[in-house]
């Protein structure tokens, strides 16, 4: 058995690039310190060396280099890595920090991902394609009617009843707005036709931009609704996959999955209007605050964040459903994302609901007619 000696705190943190006494906390220097210890013996255990024969800085090279590894990470030059190399060590002390106060300040859990070797502004610069115009009068869609004297569920999951196709991940490319219209058309068509087919997000990356949208650099799903409904179709992923990036319009009539015949405004800032047309519609295109930083590294739990706006919107999403957390009794918005299943829980998001419209999730809702 190794004992290793309070001192040993310095060793794994400095080796880690992490200076361990400038944490005032000691419950969090001790709770990094021994993750720092687990970490260590895990990558010793897999390679079948001595915890002792690390040299200084071993262990996290090791830890380096297995994100990389996950994550098919290579940089254009050494000092490209050992500045990205910098950035995810610092992301990982904040994820720490974080997750300390998890049960106590905050609800939801963030966790190492993809995204971990980028600064946040560069993060959101790339990811949050959402463009909200203000100036944009709507008036092409409809007005959603609540239906009179529903009873709404206390609870529902579109995934569970066969409306939401995979995750899907829109790489580096600010495409979020294309997933949640064909999101939100897959789901329509599901529910007129009963059958699932996924719908080309490079359809409306290539083909919608003369309805104000701009391919990677941004769009809103209201104008890709309109697209679909002037162009007589869109056509299905297998038909035309996604490239992450734009590229010359392809359409072909012979292949389109789907069409629609305009799309619906939900109730602006109505978390009531939002749960009737998620419980007698099906998902939703909408739109949220994704500028946080703690949501680049949510992991599970349900998103509740102070700091979020209702009106500067940044990311398009798809609303599948609602419930209450059973652990906490937290009411949330379930949500697909498009950033692939190793982002949150499994690439879905727990958002607070009943909670002020935080993160604006009603603000901008809406769905297509089919």
């Amino acid at each position: 058995i190794t004992i290793i000696s309070p001192h040993a705190s310095l060793w794994l943190g400095f080796s880690c690039g992490l200076d361990l006494c400038a944490i005032n906390n000691v419950e969090l220097r001790m709770e990094i310190f021994t993750y720092m210890v687990l970490v260590t013996c895990a990558f010793s255990c897999a390679l079948g060396v001595s915890l002792l024969s690390l040299e200084l800085g071993e262990a996290h090279d090791l830890e380096w280099e297995l994100f990389k590894k996950e994550h098919s990470k290579t940089y254009p030059s050494e000092m490209e890595e050992t500045f990205r190399k910098k950035i995810y060590l610092n992301n990982k002390l904040k994820i720490l920090r974080h997750n300390h106060l998890y049960g106590k300040e905050h609800g939801f859990k963030l966790g190492v991902n993809k995204y971990a070797d980028l600064l946040h502004h560069e993060f959101i610069s790339v990811m949050n394609g959402f463009k909200r115009s203000y100036n944009h009068t709507r008036l092409l869609g409809a007005s959603f009617i609540e239906p009179y004297n529903m009873d709404i569920p206390k609870s529902i999951d579109w995934t569970k009843l066969g409306a939401v196709t995979p995750v899907k991940d829109q790489g580096q490319c600010g495409s979020c707005w294309a997933f949640s219209s064909t999101g939100a058309l897959e789901g329509q068509h599901f529910r007129k036709s009963q059958k699932l087919v996924s719908l080309s997000e490079q359809n409306l990356v290539d083909c919608s931009g003369k309805f104000g949208n701009e391919g990677c650099n941004g769009g809103l799903m209201d104008q890709a609704f309109s697209y679909v409904k002037e162009n007589g179709g869109i056509d299905t992923e297998e038909s035309y996959p996604y490239e992450a990036e734009d590229d010359k319009c392809r359409y072909n009539a012979a292949n389109a999955g789907a069409t629609d015949k305009g799309y619906v405004d939900v109730t602006s800032g109505s978390e009531k209007a939002l749960m009737k047309a998620l419980a007698s519609i099906g998902p939703i295109s909408v739109a949220i605050d994704a500028s946080q930083e703690s949501f680049q590294f949510y992991q599970e739990g349900v998103y509740y964040e102070p700091n979020c706006s209702s009106e500067e919107l940044d990311h398009g999403v798809l609303a599948v459903g609602y419930g209450t957390d059973k652990k906490t009794g937290k009411d949330y918005w379930l949500v697909k994302n498009s950033w692939g299943t190793s982002w949150g829980e499994k690439g879905y998001i727990k958002m607070a609901r009943n909670h002020k419209n935080n993160c604006g999730v009603a603000t901008q809702a809406s769905y297509p007619l089919v």
